[in-house]
């Protein structure tokens, strides 16, 4: 068995499990009163807009080639539900959503440059020994790049927060015809929040975000101080903004911006955007996936989410089609510190680089070091108050162990003593972040040195030894580049990649990349460049490979892309953020593997998919086939096999998936049966493998998902590997529903109500401030294609399993991720009716997966306890 080490069971309870912010920002977050609508290509749309004359206001027009719609806000929250249900009714509507808000990518900012400018760029001491970019011989970029391949001719459409494209990294101009970024546009202004109207114009520059600069310089950096370029710089860049200074993004401002990228000509388009989903029919995938179908490959990130556990696949990654990318560490990590110096006893001169924390007024600061403790293993070293023998610290720099306390608490303790500057030294073996502690008014400086030379100094002062640190002023130190080697998750999965697959079993993610601890550009005036990590700095890179590829092959054609591209890959050893084992990493965290960018691009064998779904037992399809084709022009022969990756668990003691680290994982495979051995291929021809998979004897109750890969040696050197996945258990009969409960409005942590509660609210059309309502708090354990919340008088007859009361305002939710859902009631029913007064109890119904909304008993039930409502 392998295991990753467990933690407490989490969402065991929903009445005492979930947190404050889980209740009241679930992932999933729609925009009161908004809907996409999409039109029939045959009908007039001009019946749509008489009828909503009066009723709404258009936020975007979506009149494109492959999507006519618009996204339209109702005048009038209270009659919004029952309006959007109208339009289902009007011939030229074909299809209605509700607008949906997604969230700037969660990625981790490990380090970014000073805030102002490019000076201190110009004393950059690169210590490289080797110029080689990490990610690009991680996934052969570098050998693409010695023949000359760049990726000229290629135009590839950025959807992201928008880009400093006065960067001298990313061309210093934007929209003439030498510019790296030639075309795009802002689509939302830097006052969009994601609940407001966009307001466009032509211009994407970007100087409050930093995302989309990142990415950009991930795809096509060109020269610099640092010594590093993107994956393919002489492609052409469009920058599609979709986020402004705050807040997120709607579907309509996606799907807007996605086809504007695709009408501009983009021969790729990439996305490092996301959120929590499961379903591939959210209009935003549904979009993307018609531009796939058009020709287009779309690249989309595959999310941040992976302490979550299986079953969270992110949209518009999780579409038909789309190309989800997940993210592997690198194998080092960039390290860009602030040089000054340090002597021992009087010795010589000893130069030491430091993450320059906030605040940082270390101008001209000679002091010795101090610290509170030897014990360089110490997890909590500063957590608690000083011993009451410290010293005046005023003359000290004060020298600190990270770990498990704020780095504003522990500068806290030290300034109770006097201290003005303090540094940190890492508790893990790789890195240094730069601390922020402004607001700990006595401190003026700050920053952390790596864990190896905070040691060496905590030893030097244990023997007895002075250390004095002459601090140079950071506006015009040397900054010196260096690279530690990651040698704990370097090369394997990032534990925060998502893990998948989708509801229905699709593969997902299809490749990865690294994404953790990536150098790029950033805008100006927020550093010029800096370190991140997250899916969102794996998916550009793949979009360049993409682009690299393509100048090999001569095509653009999706399905080919990513079919040799995940060919090609490498699959990876399990890591679960501390150890490695001996099983290979699921299917479902990493997909194919690492890409192998030179592998793709000169392979002369090629698979006609990218992975087979066998589904789950009820849904189970034992053999499935694939075409093997030589494109070349001699006769190639190909030993088949398979190897297993580990099979994890679903779940354990609780309803909720497990989360990871703490998945359980077993090395009991599925058995694969080949149609033939080893197969022959002729030059210019194909030939049809069937594979038949028998699934692993393990505990379905407890829906472990499986998965490996089918194996390929060629005579002519090909390597390939094709993935599968599939489930042993009945996704059906998975539990969906936690608990459905009655809250109110006016409690921020959305406690329940245990007993009989009255509400008095106003029969007005109109939000009245004072009032208390009640509210719907759905708790799901897994993802359900459709949520019923319910108002049902007491006296209903039935109420175990009949199809009784009426469907509240907001009801049924569809396609809902394994979130909480939460919905504020007036009183007024979906149908726009006011519920008579009286005495109710709220009745949720959860669908279970492929279940089938017209029998209730598919359906996962609950109920309030008993409340009554009037009206004033």
């Amino acid at each position: 068995m392998v295991r990753g080490y467990h933690l407490l069971p989490l969402l065991a309870s929903a009445l005492s499990i979930f947190s404050t912010e889980a209740k009241i920002t679930g992932e999933t977050r729609h925009l009161p009163g908004s809907y996409i609508v999409e039109f029939e290509d045959s009908q007039d749309s001009a019946e749509f807009f008489n009828h909503i004359s009066s009723k709404a206001k258009t936020r975007m027009n979506l009149d494109y080639k492959l999507f006519k719609g618009v996204s339209i806000q109702f005048h009038n929250l209270k009659t919004a539900e029952e309006e959007a249900g109208k339009l289902n009714s009007l011939p030229s509507v074909r299809q209605v959503w509700p607008n949906r808000v997604y969230s700037l990518p969660k990625d981790e900012i490990v380090w970014t440059g000073r805030s102002g400018g490019v000076d201190y760029i110009k004393n950059v001491k690169r210590q490289l020994g080797n110029d080689t970019f990490t990610p690009h011989v991680m996934t052969q970029v570098d050998k693409l790049r010695a023949k000359g391949i760049t990726g000229k001719g290629v135009k590839i459409g950025i959807i992201d927060s928008g880009v400093d494209y006065t960067h001298p990294a990313l061309g210093g101009c934007f929209g003439g015809p030498d510019c790296l970024f030639t075309f795009g546009s802002d689509i939302v202004g830097d006052d969009y929040n994601g609940d407001n109207t966009p307001v466009p114009d032509d211009d994407p520059y970007d100087g409050c975000g930093g995302h989309g600069t990142h990415v950009s310089g991930i795809i096509a950096a060109q020269a610099n101080e640092l010594g590093f370029t993107g994956a393919a710089p002489d492609v052409t860049l469009g920058m599609f903004r979709v986020f402004g200074c705050t807040g997120g993004a709607g579907n309509d401002v996606l799907i807007d911006a996605y086809m504007k990228a695709f009408e501009a000509g983009s021969n790729i388009i990439t996305a490092s955007i996301g959120g929590s989903s499961g379903w591939s029919e959210d209009p935003w995938s549904v979009a993307v996936s018609r531009i796939v179908e058009a020709g287009v490959p779309c690249t989309v990130s595959a999310g941040n989410d992976g302490a979550v556990g299986l079953f969270y696949a992110s949209t518009a990654s999780n579409g038909k089609k789309v190309t989800s990318i997940a993210s592997i560490d690198n194998e080092v990590t960039p390290l860009l510190l602030t040089d000054s110096i340090f002597t021992v006893d009087g010795g010589e001169q000893q130069r030491f680089g430091y993450a320059l924390g906030e605040p940082g007024k270390w101008t001209n600061v000679s002091l010795p070091l101090w610290t509170p403790s030897f014990n360089t293993t110490d997890p909590a070293q500063g957590c608690t108050a000083f011993s009451e023998d410290t010293p005046d610290l005023s003359g000290y720099i004060v020298l600190i162990r990270r770990g498990t306390c704020t780095f504003v608490e522990k500068a806290t303790n030290a300034a109770q003593f006097g201290a003005k500057y303090v540094l940190f030294y890492n508790n893990v073996r790789v890195g240094a972040i730069g601390p922020a502690t402004s607001e700990v008014s006595r401190v003026l400086g700050t920053g952390m040195v790596t864990a190896d030379q905070g040691e060496s100094w905590v030893a030097s002062l244990e023997n007895g030894s002075k250390i004095v640190l002459n601090m140079l002023d950071p506006n015009t130190a040397p900054v010196s580049l260096t690279y530690q080697k990651n040698t704990v998750t370097g090369g394997f999965a990032s534990s925060y990649t998502t893990w998948n697959p989708t509801f229905e079993l699709d593969v997902k993610p299809q490749l990865a990349s690294p994404g953790g601890n990536i150098l790029s550009t950033y805008p100006i005036p927020l550093g010029t460049y800096a370190v991140l990590s997250g899916t969102s700095m794996a998916c550009p890179l793949v979009a360049a490979i993409y682009a690299l590829v393509s100048n090999v092959r001569g095509t653009l054609d999706p399905a080919t892309l990513e079919n040799i591209l995940s060919a090609t890959s490498n699959p990876q050893f399990l890591n679960d953020g501390t150890n490695t084992y001996t099983s290979l990493a699921p299917v479902a965290q990493l997909g194919s593997g690492i890409v192998q960018a030179y592998d793709a691009a000169y392979a002369t064998t090629l698979l006609s998919k990218s992975s087979l779904a066998f589904n789950d037992t009820d849904h189970f399809v034992d053999t499935l086939n694939f075409t093997i084709k030589n494109l070349g022009t001699e006769e190639v022969t190909y030993e088949l096999g398979s190897v297993g990756a580990a099979t994890g668990y679903t779940f354990s003691d609780s309803i909720y998936p497990d989360p990871f680290p703490g998945l359980e994982f077993t090395d009991e495979y599925a058995t694969v049966a080949l149609s033939e051995p080893k197969v022959t291929v002729p030059g210019g021809e194909e030939v049809v493998v069937s594979v038949t998979v028998t699934p692993p004897a393990v505990n379905a109750t407890r829906l472990p998902v499986y998965s490996g890969y089918i194996t390929l040696n060629g005579t002519n050197g090909d390597s390939l590997s094709l993935p599968y996945n599939g489930a042993v258990g009945s996704l059906h009969d998975t539990r969906v529903l936690d608990v459905g409960y009655l809250s109110i409005s006016t409690d921020e942590e959305l406690d329940p109500i245990t007993s009989r509660a009255s509400f008095v609210l106003p029969r007005t059309n109109t939000t009245a401030v004072n009032a208390t309502y009640p509210v719907a708090v759905a708790l799901l354990a897994f993802g359900s294609p459709q949520v019923n919340i319910k108002a049902v008088p007491v006296n209903a007859t039935g109420f175990a399993g009949a199809d009784v009361g009426n469907h509240i305002f907001g009801s049924p939710l569809r396609y809902a991720s394994r979130d909480p859902f939460t919905l504020n009631w007036n009183g007024r029913f979906a149908d726009g009716t006011w519920a008579p007064a009286g005495s109710y109890k709220l009745r949720f119904e959860a669908l279970h997966i492929f279940g089938d909304a017209a029998n209730p008993a598919e359906y996962d039930i609950d109920e309030s306890v008993e409340f009554s409502i009037r009206f004033i």
